[in-house]
């Protein structure tokens, strides 16, 4: 049966041409059939139409990396869960970390979560789900994983969870993984030099007495990965970056052509240490939230383009894992439902970013660091799309979350912005080839 649906005077943002207009779109079976400023007297009566008006409609946003908690640890977050998330939060695609129990650094282990993932299906469109393969066994940075076998596998690329710290290694996967076509994500960090910090160095965290963690544990490590890249040309992106001196070295590097992009997590942008004040274990992340300058200097590279893409980050823990002193938490939180309203009403309705700048770091942007298509908001193209009402009030709580766990320091808090729904074509029961 065939469905159609007008969305009325809706404002249309598309990173792709660039587009911000209010116009009507009509959709017929997934594909955009007209987009046009008055289309109300050019479709049938049997079409379905939804008022638009203050409304955002945009691509579908593309997710980076998160976690799931299964296969190992199905109490914090199956990929069932993840999916409900993700698509609440307006998210069309998710790249999945390797993390997981056991660690995806085989073809058979990613075979065996794409069955799970079939297994766990509903009824209705969710977002895809496309899977990194470690880069490293079981993700120790001590040995190569099978990286001819999961790239032939179709994993999204090579990341491990962990910093490869390595460099006599790390010059070794780079100069293997080049040939083979797919994309590598590196998060830069010394452990050595990071110690057992939980809070970024500075001030705040002598005044709250936490533990601090230096700027350089990051800054070092990506000083010396940005030579590598430099030298062997293989392109990286530049996982959670997390400090002012990162993105000026990354500056410096994309001016001397050196093959990198580079993200930074949602939170960092939201927050810095003057939120730690609270003790929220919630706030425990690695790396740790920057002092305010680090936070205005990530702003600026989104906004500049020297951080390419906003990243989710999403990590799901039971109640009992996180409920626990400061600096004993194990470090993550949760995202994909909230990322997209906190950082609306941040950054766009206040006008420290345009909606453009905005909607391309959560969704074109990182579609291009995953190497993978992503098509303009026109006629004839598959609709992959997320209607946002930045008016809409919600509590973030366990009846409204639809994540397993709920560690989030927005929790039981007032959300102005929701996702009402998304589009996600299908062909034959499968969604459409966007990875090249």
């Amino acid at each position: 049966m065939s469905t159609s649906q007008l969305i009325q005077q809706v404002r249309i943002l598309d990173p792709v041409t660039e587009r911000d207009q209010i116009a009507d779109i009509w959709i017929v079976d997934g594909v955009i059939r007209a987009v046009d400023g008055q289309l109300s007297e050019a479709v049938g009566s049997d079409t379905d139409r939804i008022d638009g008006r203050g409304s955002i409609l945009g691509p579908g946003l593309v997710d980076l990396y998160s976690h799931s908690g299964e296969p190992g640890f199905e109490e914090r977050e199956t990929l069932a869960s993840l999916q409900q998330a993700a698509w609440a939060g307006g998210f069309t695609r998710v790249a999945v970390l390797p993390d997981t129990v056991p660690v995806l650094d085989n073809p058979a282990g990613l075979s065996f979560v794409r069955r799970r993932v079939e297994e766990g299906k509903v009824e209705g469109n969710q977002p895809q789900l496309g899977f990194w393969g470690a880069l490293t066994l079981g993700g120790k940075g001590e040995q190569m994983s099978e990286l001819a076998e999961l790239a032939a596998a179709g994993i999204v690329g090579f990341a491990d969870d962990r910093p490869v710290e390595h460099l006599g290694l790390l010059r070794r996967i780079l100069e293997y993984i080049g040939p083979l076509g797919k994309p590598v994500a590196l998060w830069p960090c010394r452990r050595d030099l990071a110690g057992n910090g939980v809070a970024r160095e500075g001030s705040a965290s002598v005044r709250l007495g936490l533990p601090g963690h230096p700027a350089i544990a990051e800054t070092s490590a990506l000083s010396a990965l940005l030579e590598l890249v430099e030298a062997i040309a293989t392109p990286v992106h530049i996982m959670r970056v997390s400090t002012a001196r990162s993105v000026e070295l990354i500056a410096h590097a994309k001016g001397r052509g050196v093959p990198v992009t580079a993200s930074t997590s949602w939170m960092h942008l939201l927050l810095d240490t003057e939120a730690l004040a609270s003790y929220d274990p919630s706030l425990r992340l690695d790396p740790p939230l920057g002092n305010p300058g680090d936070r205005r200097a990530l702003i600026q590279g989104i906004d500049d383009g020297t951080i390419d893409a906003i990243a989710i980050d999403h990590r799901g823990y039971t109640y009992e894992e996180k409920t626990v002193a400061f600096s004993e938490a194990p470090a993550g939180a949760i995202g994909l439902e909230l990322a997209l309203p906190l950082l609306w009403q941040e950054f766009v309705a206040t006008e420290k970013l345009s909606p453009l700048t905005l909607w391309k770091a959560l969704s074109l942007a990182p579609a291009r660091c995953l190497q993978q298509e992503f098509r303009a908001i026109a006629p004839g193209e598959p609709a992959e799309l997320t209607l946002f009402d930045p008016q809409t009030t919600w509590t973030a709580d366990g009846r409204s979350l639809r994540s397993l766990s709920h560690n989030t320091p927005w929790l039981g808090q007032t959300i102005t912005g929701r996702v009402a729904r998304s589009w996600l074509k299908k062909y034959d029961g499968h969604y459409i080839p966007y990875i090249k």
